[in-house]
């Protein structure tokens, strides 16, 4: 706890998002040192990071790829120094014609997209723009299936489209034990190399091969034909930016990491005798990967309960009851949203606050598409 503590804290307005950039510079140190020190082989997502304030700290470590998911995080990443950016989910129509604007206005930074029908491919014809084919592996969520991949490269050759490599997100790879977790991926990551050898066969060169979120990144990190093909291998692990109480459970203890954008908030009611409630309903701290929402920094025995919109219950089962007014430092079960609910994050260095960096990222774009009618009443 004491390595979050925040001097003159009562002087802000709560829920508040903090950020620890000296934590997240371990973070990255963390990454960085379990692939070796290669900064080229991590392609971080960016939907965590989220701030340009943090982009620019990635990329002054050498972390320049990333992908992401939005246009509006494709903005800020090309905005932020970075030098390769994949746009992580497949898009059309005005979305598409969105990215190819931006990839005009961005000339230095090579953009590139994910395709998985004819569809998509029609999108981008003409437009210089990468092409990554989208690989199913087993999540069902998007992607092509793994028997289904030369008709596509036909269609990118027919398209005059420049083929970049294979995406293959494996983010359903979230067993307990990491030994399990391992060879379920390993498994996955032979197939995959199959399917590169035989897209090397039908004469398309494999530029890049990119994997794993947070939960598989130890699994990637440790698959060594990954390091001995004739493709660049990117992990892409987002989370570990921050972390969160996920995936701190997720990673080996050992790795170093630790949650680095907590939510700050204050105990506003005594419901019940052992129940306090905070102001971080899930309009501050996501509730998507379900209850508890997070934990309290410090406090093992407080165990928040259903979150509403902006109150969240939480039960004291040992230790002194939150006084009213007591600010509570939350960790978030899934960070990524939690960061994307706030317009802007407090910086904290040193335990002082330093500075406020908005959310550069946040949101979507507005719906440039749209005719704009005059109502006249």
């Amino acid at each position: 706890m004491t390595s979050y503590r925040i001097e003159n804290v009562e002087a802000l307005l709560t829920p508040a998002l903090v950020i620890y950039p000296e934590i997240v510079d371990s973070n990255i140190a963390a990454t960085l040192r379990w692939l070796g020190g290669d900064a080229n082989r991590w392609r971080p997502h960016l939907k965590t990071a989220k701030l340009g304030f943090i982009m620019r700290r990635l990329a002054a470590q050498g972390v320049v790829h990333a992908k992401c998911s939005t246009t509006v995080e494709l903005a800020a990443a090309c905005g932020s120094g970075m030098r390769d950016v994949l746009l992580a989910y497949a898009v059309v129509g005005a979305n598409a014609r969105r990215v190819i604007q931006i990839a005009g206005q961005y000339p230095n930074v090579r953009i590139s997209v994910l395709v998985e029908n004819i569809e998509q491919i029609a999108a981008w014809s003409g437009s210089g723009i990468g092409i990554f084919v989208d690989v199913n592996p087993g999540m069902d969520r998007t992607g092509i299936s793994q028997d289904g991949i030369a008709a596509i490269l036909d269609l990118v050759r027919a398209a005059g489209l420049q083929f970049r490599g294979l995406h293959y997100y494996d983010g359903h790879m979230s067993a307990a034990s990491l030994d399990e977790r391992e060879k379920l991926a390993h498994k996955g990551y032979d197939r995959l190399m199959e399917i590169v050898a035989a897209v090397e066969n039908t004469g398309f060169p494999v530029e890049e091969v990119i994997t794993s979120g947070t939960p598989a990144f130890p699994c990637a990190a440790t698959y060594v034909p990954f390091r001995s093909g004739k493709f660049v291998h990117r992990t892409s692990p987002g989370t570990v930016v921050y972390s969160d109480a996920t995936s701190i459970k997720q990673l080996p203890a050992e790795w170093g990491y630790q949650p680095a954008a907590l939510v700050v908030s204050t105990v506003v009611s005594h419901p019940k005798p052992n129940i306090v409630t905070c102001d971080a309903g899930h309009k501050s701290v996501s509730a998507d990967a379900g209850i508890p929402t997070c934990s309290v920094a410090g406090r093992a025995d407080l165990t928040p309960l259903k979150p509403s919109e902006e109150h969240l219950p939480i039960e004291v089962s040992a230790g002194a009851v939150p006084a009213i007014g007591e600010l509570l430092y939350l960790i978030p079960r899934h960070v990524c949203p939690t960061v994307n609910n706030f317009d802007d994050a407090v910086i904290v260095e040193r335990g002082r606050v330093v500075g406020v960096e908005h959310v550069t990222a946040r949101g979507h774009e507005i719906p440039l598409a749209l005719p704009v009618v005059a109502v006249h009443n």
